[in-house]
């Protein structure tokens, strides 16, 4: 699934060639998403202009200058294509800009989804009122705040997005790898110095991710058909039975909540 810095990454790709544009031409060519497409979606954003791309959490963010924002989320294999030189049957929807540029919204797997929300009302909104701070916010006072009495391990926590906003399986994993934390260990009883190792891993794996481009994995690229090169930083992550970089112990993989966990058992104890 495309986690924060892949979906920071396609923002960003999509800023250099929306941001400003008006768009000509806005077509929902199937309906067959996670949710189906807003009513009128078409109508609405169809000679609008962009004014600002953004992101919360892993929800891209669209604003035109009618007040509306449109809000895409990438699901598990979706990804924006600029000028493709064909349009493929899982394109689910076409933006055409003023100076001719296309680009669409292309999802196999259908677990994506676009939503238009007056811009006002967009921090009410449940999927996005509800996300806790974004990982570059995080400091061991707030991982302390959102922690505090709770049992649970602290790789299903990091996961749970009202505590850390935009954090995925990939970037759990090789913060704590980081931060030298057993992710099976309770998240209430983490050390003030555990806590202050954790919150600096986060935010650096986070920025380094993004300065990468993020990973590619399966279906992932970039807007522009570039690949995602941090997988290649990889330390723990889909590493089961590989030298540790740091120890040369191999990695080993678990499962926690239906979700793979690979950690050192050396390193992270």
């Amino acid at each position: 699934m495309p986690e924060l810095p892949e979906v920071e990454t396609t923002v960003r790709g999509l800023e250099k060639v929306l941001l400003g544009r008006e768009l000509r031409r806005v077509e929902p060519r199937r309906a067959d998403l996670r949710r189906p497409f807003p009513e009128g979606l078409g109508q609405r954003m169809t000679g609008a202009r962009v004014t600002r791309l953004g992101r919360r959490g892993k929800y891209g963010l669209i604003n035109t200058d009618r007040g509306d924002t449109m809000v895409f989320h990438l699901g598990m294999s979706g990804k924006w294509r600029i000028n493709p030189n064909e349009l493929r049957p899982h394109d689910h929807l076409l933006l055409q800009t003023d100076e001719k540029l296309v680009v669409v919204l292309n999802d196999p797997r259908r677990f994506g989804s676009v939503d238009l929300l007056p811009t006002a009302e967009l921090d009410d909104w449940g999927p996005i009122g509800e996300l806790g701070p974004e990982p570059g916010e995080i400091s061991a006072e707030t991982l302390r705040d959102e922690l505090c009495s709770r049992k649970a391990p602290i790789k299903s926590l990091l996961l749970d997005q009202r505590i850390v906003a935009g954090l995925g399986n990939i970037y759990v994993c090789e913060a704590l790898h980081r931060a030298h934390i057993n992710p099976r260990r309770s998240g209430g009883h983490l050390s003030s110095a555990a806590l202050e190792r954790l919150a600096e891993s986060i935010r650096e794996v986070i920025a380094e991710a993004i300065e990468a481009g993020g990973s590619t994995l399966r279906d992932y690229a970039r807007p522009d058909g570039e690949l995602g090169y941090f997988s290649k930083r990889f330390a723990v992550y889909n590493r089961e039975g590989h030298a540790c970089g740091v120890c040369q112990v191999p990695v080993r993989r678990i499962v926690q909540g239906g979700r793979s966990t690979f950690y050192c058992p050396e390193c992270q104890r």
